[in-house]
């Protein structure tokens, strides 16, 4: 009897996730339908659940588009060359903070926590990225958010792990404290690096206040800002005409479909990031069990 009564909560339960999962995958299937739907039968119907017919046309119209084009470039040098840059940073800072022998590390990890625990504002950063000429400049959405306190100090923990007999190894083999960094430290730090390297793209990528502050040029503004732009108006700088003719001008492209293939575009390539990250993830896990 008991037994049968926990076969039964198991069946609830399973059925309880399996709602909710398809109450959360719903918006996104009815994006990803409407952005393929051919722009006709959207017209008539309004409301598709699966198309009888599937096109790219809104993902040719918006990729043959020079303003959302130039903010797809944008937002993919964000998140490629920004994360790289703020990773040696953030390593670089956490590995010299690690280090006992550092003269005034405790003055230095306090005014890092500082930082975490106070926001200066928005002005203050506006003037300092005036004062060096970034405004309107690419480094403006990338220098002045180069790393995170936060995440120093989190990395700076994961390099305490880490053995000094290994340094010490590489110090008698005569490599120096950058090769010790480059050539020890950072392979046995991949778990770590993989973990912030997510965090700082999905930052990177969706960058959006720091571009409303800093950049007034089209051709600089990242996706996020044009996808906003799309969504809220209906002429927007990205999206055109509303209603643009496609080939043959008898068929014209509902923005509706267009909304719906930014998103898309938006947000499928940091989605994709995850899978290649996992593995790391999960060797982080396994390695802080061991050690702890």
């Amino acid at each position: 009897m008991i037994y049968k009564q926990e076969r039964w909560f198991e069946a609830m339960v399973i059925v309880i996730l399996l709602l909710v999962s398809a109450a959360m995958l719903f918006p996104f299937y009815y994006v990803l339908v409407v952005s393929f739907t051919a722009p006709l039968e959207f017209l008539t119907k309004g409301f598709v659940l699966f198309p009888r017919t599937w096109t790219l046309d809104s993902y040719r119209y918006l990729l043959s588009n020079n303003v959302f084009r130039d903010a797809t470039l944008v937002s993919v040098f964000l998140a490629t060359v920004g994360t790289a840059l703020s990773l040696v940073v953030t390593s670089a800072g956490a590995y010299a903070l690690s280090r006992k022998r550092l003269y005034g590390r405790r003055v230095f990890l306090l005014m890092i926590l500082m930082t975490t625990l106070f926001n200066p504002g928005i002005i203050p950063p506006y003037i300092l990225v005036k004062s060096l000429g970034l405004v309107n400049s690419i480094w403006a959405m990338v220098l002045p958010v180069l790393t995170s306190g936060w995440y120093m100090i989190l990395m700076r923990g994961f390099f305490d792990s880490l053995p000094e007999e290994l340094e010490e190894a590489a110090k008698i083999d005569g490599a120096s404290d950058i090769g010790t960094f480059v050539r020890i430290i950072l392979p046995l730090s991949m778990s770590s690096l993989a973990a912030f390297g997510l965090f700082y793209a999905v930052a990177y990528w969706n960058t959006f206040f720091s571009a409303v502050l800093y950049i007034n040029k089209p051709s600089l503004q990242p996706l996020q800002i044009v996808l906003r732009q799309l969504l809220i108006d209906s002429t927007s700088t990205a999206s055109g005409d509303a209603a643009h003719e496609l080939s043959g001008g008898d068929v014209k492209l509902p923005t509706e479909t267009v909304k719906m293939a930014a998103v898309m575009i938006a947000t499928v390539p940091i989605l994709l990031v995850y899978p290649f990250l996992q593995k790391h993830f999960a060797k982080g896990v396994m390695v802080g069990s061991i050690k702890g």
